[in-house]
């Protein structure tokens, strides 16, 4: 049973858990452990409605989420979509999303301006302290050989025990602590690096830029990609472009590109995004006169790139983690799926008073994309390689099937109760490549 906060060698309130950011990862974190009864503060540096870099396409693993969350009805009311609309080399394939025993066979497309509220409120109804305009700008340390009497304390050294905070509006300062910290606080991350992670600057990078278009075809029941994204030479290059029809009369467009060998580090997102833009079927209507605004865009850490994930009694979740899939650049549904995980995790730790609890998260997070990911990692070396990635899609794209199994091995879809083609291929594929460490 959850157990109340107490005072931990100072006369401050001692919060359970204080999460850093209320996106996907840090609203997953924050409903799943006030659900479950422990005393939980969200701190977000924005306020709602606040805009956020995103293409906002939710995949069946998203969707389950929400789903779980209790926010189905919620979601139902926005932008339905099917599958998949491949196009690449002059050929073009509707592929519906793959049946499974555990995620719908459908997505949504919500702006993240919408759907990040939706799940912050859910953690706020279920009893989580959402504070907005609060800005978490360096971890609260403290040594726990002075503070604890945990067995694990006498040689872990100084932990995060909270956050130094400002509120944004007034610029008055403060501080919150907590027993254990979330951290979700996107990408960037200043809160994870001020701990001590770091990127595996060896593994990909994404980088992606995105806008909104107005389209007489905002309705569309598949999101489109195109797999043969070029540069301003007209070369191939690892990435996509994709157009997400949303239902409310815009379509969300925008250009990802893998950073994975020095020949693509010069490329320009911004003159990739026009380009494709420029090259997009005339069906969309896109063009200067039916944009919304100015595109804006990031870098992606992808395939668990930024490590330690559990440092100083503080754990990494979503982007702040690279918990973003390789694959295909999808973000949102490992967000709230580690949220969730972290949530399990410092439950346990919080039910047994033991801080060595922490390091399953590490243990849950490679059981459940260690493998795919390495695997993911290296697909996207391999098509970086221009050559190699004509030869990939050329074929692929000539057969309706084979590329119904690459959706299902790179949406993560495959399933554990069936042995299919898709299953049967990522086997084969999954015996040559090294369990990670």
């Amino acid at each position: 049973m959850p157990r109340s906060s107490t005072t931990r060698g100072t006369d401050h309130d001692i919060h359970d858990v204080l999460v850093i950011g209320s996106g996907p990862g840090g609203a997953s974190a924050a409903y799943w452990l006030a659900e479950a009864g422990w005393d939980v503060v969200v701190v977000e540096k924005k306020r709602f409605p606040r805009e956020k870099t995103c293409g906002d396409g939710l995949t069946p693993r998203s969707v389950r989420q929400l789903y779980d969350m209790g926010i189905g009805n919620d979601i139902e009311r926005y932008h339905r979509y099917e599958g998949l609309r491949a196009v690449a080399f002059g050929h073009t394939l509707e592929l519906p999303w793959p049946s499974h025993s555990t995620f719908p066979s459908h997505g949504f497309v919500v702006a993240r301006r919408d759907l990040d509220i939706l799940v912050a409120e859910r953690a706020r109804k279920a009893g989580a302290l959402v504070l907005e305009g609060v800005q978490a700008h360096e971890p609260l340390l403290v040594d726990v050989r002075a503070e604890s009497s945990s067995k694990h304390g006498d040689d872990q050294g100084p932990v995060c025990a909270g956050a130094l905070i400002t509120d944004t509006a007034s610029g008055s300062v403060g501080e919150i602590r907590a027993r254990y910290v979330v951290v979700a606080d996107g990408a960037n991350s200043r809160f994870g690096r001020a701990l001590g992670t770091t990127r595996n600057r060896s593994w990909p990078m994404g980088m992606a830029l995105r806008g909104y278009y107005r389209s007489s075809s905002h309705d569309d029941p598949w999101i489109e990609s195109h797999l043969d994204i070029r540069d301003k030479s007209g070369t191939v290059v690892p990435g996509y472009g994709w157009i997400f029809p949303m239902g409310d009369g815009r379509v969300n467009v925008g250009a990802g590109l893998l950073s994975t060998s020095g020949r693509f580090k010069g490329v320009n997102t911004t003159h990739l995004l026009e380009q494709f833009i420029a090259q997009a079927p005339r069906r969309w209507g896109l063009s200067e006169s039916s944009s919304c605004g100015e595109p804006t865009g990031g870098r992606l850490p992808m395939g668990l790139s930024v490590g330690p994930r559990v440092i100083k009694d503080a754990l990494l979740v979503g982007d702040a983690g690279a918990c973003i899939n390789p694959f295909n650049g999808e973000g949102i549904a490992y967000a709230y799926e580690s949220g969730r995980i972290a949530a399990a995790t410092v439950a346990d730790a919080l039910t047994t008073g033991d801080r060595g609890a922490l390091e399953h998260y590490e243990k849950e997070l490679q059981a459940a994309y260690g493998t795919y990911f390495k695997m993911a990692r290296a697909f996207v070396k391999a098509i970086s390689n221009p050559a190699a990635m004509r030869v990939l899609l050329g074929t692929g794209m000539h057969s309706t099937a084979v590329m119904e199994w690459v959706m299902r091995i790179m949406a993560n879809l495959l399933r554990a109760d069936h042995t299919g083609p898709a299953e049967a291929t990522y086997k084969m594929l999954e015996a040559l490549v090294p369990k990670p460490s």
